[in-house]
């Protein structure tokens, strides 16, 4: 592992302390300590045994005290040297919670010398130390960043080596194929025999080079899908006034935060938040009702909402059934018919206004549903993440792959790999000479090792470790 120049805060061996957990109105608070003498440290501050003489992997209970004071009644978790987390001596400090016990404790081990910890530090030193490789790393925050249950699934998957895996396997091909490339760039000209000379303008391995970058290609096609679980996607909620957009945005959201009325152009504004649908994060938005509005107010609602639908990835557009198809809901479809957005058509309040009528405007039938009953709601969802999915049909699910990519990191790095063994199989394609060839080569094992940490720079790490949580 090669790093350069990290700075003084994420490389040194110094003790740190953070709350792994927010102190709060809770049971219990946990504050996480490591490094150099930590457990000295807490056992200067701990009574009535000293912690130092504890063995790893024990529990002891005890009182973190100061100045002779007791400060909090405590659980205390000694991990040694190598067999941690950090891969340092560290210990995990259950105390009672609230935060006046929790900081009480804290300002005790500040005192007895830890400092506090930056963002992911512990996860760095984790990394440093062998413990983690930096796909591991990143999907200890795909865990506490996971905002569905498919998103965690796929983060322990990543979290368990299936990424670090597959990159190190592709890595191994190219390697390969890089060093035969490499045998005849060390022979001299006297040196090389007649059947060398035959095949010293070609790329040895070239079989070799090709699955290394259909499997490249797949990486890079997975993340399309991964995102969809990391960062979600958005869903705008739109159509006339009155046609129950807020009633099906609440009843989505199994929770009364729209407000619903008979009266028309009650949503003078958009309102969103974040719910589950078929293990996809969505992130859900009401929108005001699309008409010439007849106040400045509302005007300002309704242009709000056309920017919005801008921005959606997937429109749900509601025909309110009890009057059925207007000139606006056909003008509307017609411009997502010649392929604007994806769309889903639905016919809303389907309870007391069943479909009669033939949709020949648009190219599916709309779903019929009542969002006030929640009739139809469950076919609905499905619809939903069908239409989600069909736009990354091309990746993790289809191709079956046990390995996904987990951050835009990944994906760039990816991306430059793919790039540079293109390059150099075009050159290898034209019979080039092989000194032109193997830079490239070494270009994409290098990508490859930026991926899992094998090379990295201080800047790099600090950059991306910066962004975790405190605590971890």
């Amino acid at each position: 592992m090669s790093v350069n120049n990290v700075n003084a805060g994420y490389g040194d061996e110094s003790p740190i302390a953070a709350f792994a957990t927010t102190p709060g109105n809770s049971a219990l608070t946990l504050i996480r300590c490591s490094g150099k003498s930590a457990i000295d440290l807490v056992s200067s501050v701990f009574t009535p045994q000293k912690i130092s003489n504890v063995p790893g992997n024990t529990v002891v209970h005890g009182w973190i005290v100061l100045a002779n004071k007791k400060i909090d009644e405590v659980v205390v978790s000694v991990f040694r040297s190598p067999k941690s987390y950090t891969g340092e001596d560290s210990l995990d400090i259950c105390c009672h919670g609230g935060s006046a016990a929790g900081r009480a404790v804290m300002d005790a081990l500040k005192t007895a010398g830890f400092r506090d910890a930056l963002a992911g530090e512990f996860t760095f030193r984790a990394f440093m130390n062998g413990k983690l490789d930096l796909t591991k790393a990143e999907s200890v925050m795909e865990m506490v960043s996971a905002k569905t249950e498919t998103g965690r699934r796929h983060a322990v998957t990543r979290l368990s080596g299936s990424l670090e895996t597959e990159i190190n396997e592709i890595k191994k091909l190219l390697v390969q194929v890089l060093s035969g490339a490499e045998i005849f760039l060390d022979y001299s000209e006297d040196e090389i025999s007649a059947d060398a000379e035959e095949i010293a303008g070609k790329l040895p391995n070239q079989e070799t080079a090709l699955a290394a970058l259909e499997r490249l290609k797949k990486l890079a096609a997975s993340w399309r899908l991964e995102r969809i679980y990391q960062e979600g996607v958005t869903v705008v909620i739109a159509g006339p006034p009155n046609a129950g957009k807020s009633s099906l945005f609440n009843s989505l959201l199994k929770e009364d935060r729209s407000i619903v009325t008979e009266i028309p152009g009650t949503t003078r504004d958009w309102i969103e938040a974040w719910v589950s649908i078929e293990g996809i994060p969505v992130r859900l938005i009401d929108t005001a009702g699309l008409r010439e509005a007849s106040d400045s107010v509302e005007r300002a609602g309704v242009e709000r909402s056309r920017k919005l639908l801008q921005e959606a990835e997937l429109v749900l557009y509601l025909i309110d059934g009890t009057k059925g198809v207007t000139d606006d809901d056909r003008n509307f479809c017609a411009g997502y018919e010649q392929g604007q957005k994806p769309y889903l058509l639905l016919w809303n309040k389907a309870d007391i206004a069943p479909l009669y009528q033939p949709f020949p405007f648009a190219a599916n039938a709309p779903i019929c549903i009542s969002a006030k009953t929640g009739e139809g709601l469950a076919r609905l969802y499905e619809a939903i993440a069908s239409a989600i999915q069909a736009q990354v049909s091309e990746g993790l699910q289809s191709d079956g792959m046990s390995a996904a990519l987990g951050t835009v990191r990944q994906k760039n790095l990816v991306d430059e790999a793919c790039a540079a063994l293109e390059d150099a199989l075009a050159l290898a394609e034209k019979e080039e000479p092989l000194d032109l060839i193997a830079p490239l080569l070494r270009e994409a094992v290098n990508a490859l090792g930026e991926i899992t940490g094998e090379v990295s720079t201080a800047d790099i790490l600090e950059e991306m470790f910066s962004r975790f949580c405190v605590g971890k």
